[in-house]
């Protein structure tokens, strides 16, 4: 069976690099680490951060939880194609979980995602089977 496929539309912390020749002399002369954590620490607010960080746990959680059966794609909500999901799925608040491309939860209501998948998960042919093992 195909994995549930969860896309996350949601501010994320943006890093920019230059290419891969530039990257390792900017390491090299001792600067590109520095920079990087610079943009990284700068890249949202500090609300926004925390969303960020609060999203990522849900997520790590929730890959952990399901084995393979899931899988997540996180989009950033700045990007051109977090703008054309946004909306595709008219989501206006963010964090914006969509799950298999139908049913959207917006603000964080991470439970309610998390139902939706969960019985998703157990209404498969496969479901049962694994129980059985």
């Amino acid at each position: 069976m195909e994995p549930i496929l969860v896309e996350v539309i949601a501010y994320a912390p943006t890093a920019f690099y230059h290419c891969m020749h530039c990257e390792v002399v900017w390491k090299e002369a001792g600067v590109g680490d520095r920079i990087h954590r610079e943009q990284m620490g700068a890249a949202l607010p500090d609300n926004l951060l925390h969303d960020y960080q609060t999203l990522s746990t849900w997520v790590q959680q929730l890959v952990e939880r399901h084995h393979g059966r899931v899988v997540v794609k996180v989009v950033d909500a700045a990007s051109l194609e977090g703008f054309a999901k946004s909306l595709r799925y008219r989501a206006r608040h963010y964090p914006a979980v969509i799950v298999n491309g139908n049913d959207r939860y917006v603000t964080g209501d991470f439970a309610a995602a998390e139902a939706e998948i969960a019985r998703r998960l157990e209404a498969r042919p496969d479901s049962w089977q694994r129980a059985q093992r």
